[in-house]
């Protein structure tokens, strides 16, 4: 078999899948909303796992207790993630997630700066911020195209 060809093989095999998979955007924006409403979920079904990222120092900063916090905040996360799902208001609910993940990414920081703790979870918010805002980037540019 010549070198193109097992090249060739994966490039028909990998372009034959890509065929059957949503456009990316798609792909993108079902994620982050599917994201958003799982996390939403769990906030509700378990604020106080949640709470245990309210450092000693942010709480007396929050207008509620870290539970109450969590409570309100899973049902925004999951108000924004069933737009999304459904594909209405994606810029803004896009940009709600970007916002609130890049808010989150600089708290995790500091916290992970100063106690060490939660570098594992400033990681993974990291990506889902970039998502965030891919998704946040094609509904705009859909709106500037005369979509959404």
């Amino acid at each position: 078999m010549s070198q193109s060809g097992p090249r060739q093989f994966v490039e028909s095999a990998f372009g034959r899948a890509a065929a059957l998979l949503p456009p990316s955007a798609t792909l993108t924006r079902t994620g982050l909303g599917a994201m958003l409403v799982a996390a939403g979920v769990h906030k509700l079904l378990d604020p106080a796992a949640w709470a245990i990222y309210v450092t000693d120092w942010l709480a007396p900063l929050l207008v509620v207790s870290p539970v109450v916090f969590m409570l309100l905040n899973g049902w925004l996360e999951i108000g924004f993630g069933l737009a999304l799902l459904a594909d209405r208001y994606t810029a803004l609910s896009a940009a709600v997630a970007a916002v609130s993940l890049t808010a989150t990414i600089g708290y995790l920081a500091v916290v992970w700066a100063t106690k060490g703790q939660f570098g594992d979870v400033l990681a993974r918010d990291v990506g889902l911020a970039a998502l965030a805002f891919a998704v946040f980037s094609d509904a705009v540019r859909g709106v500037e195209s005369g979509g959404e």
